[in-house]
């Protein structure tokens, strides 16, 4: 009887050791997901269609829905704080160079976030109606922003911890 257990039980595990975690390194990342009424802010716990300004969504391995975010800096937060999982899939944000004359992003305009250029230090008030990143999927469009608004422009891994936690 012992030996049956133990055979059950190592075949148990060399089953769930064959079928993986159900992550493939070499799978494409999930496309953008849509923001609907039950898209809530990761941080704020509010409707993301309740704030202005650019949002954000990253999809964890393993997991369909993405996290959603309010702001762009609570974007890059996410990715910065040690607490918060790194099995990062996807990072997509607003596109802001097809934003509208009222500055309203297109609601279907999502863009790679690590591909993305992004004025900081510009003043422009966010989702949060605190100090944001504006992202921009043409480099020319950022500096153009910046140009008009203020600001600098940089690449995703070259935006500071300094900035994404200044208060």
């Amino acid at each position: 009887m012992r030996r049956l257990r133990l055979a059950l039980a190592l075949a148990a595990l060399l089953t769930a050791a064959a079928c993986g975690n159900g992550s493939d390194p070499e799978a494409p990342p999930p496309p953008p997901a849509s923001v609907t009424l039950e898209s809530v802010g990761h941080y704020c716990g509010m409707a993301l269609n309740e704030h202005n300004g650019p949002k954000g969504q990253i999809f964890l391995k393993g997991r369909a829905a993405p996290v959603w975010f309010s702001s762009i800096k609570q974007v890059f937060a996410y990715t910065l704080l040690p607490e918060e999982p790194k099995t990062i899939s996807a990072i997509y944000v607003n596109d802001m160079s097809t934003a509208g004359p009222d500055g309203v992003p297109d609601p279907g305009a999502w863009i790679d976030a690590r591909q993305a250029f992004y004025v900081i230090e510009g003043g422009f008030i966010g989702g949060m109606g605190a100090e944001d990143a504006m992202p921009f999927s043409q480099r020319a469009h950022a500096e153009s922003f910046a140009q008009a608004h203020g600001g600098r422009v940089v690449n995703f891994a070259d935006v500071p911890e300094a900035y994404v936690f200044a208060q």
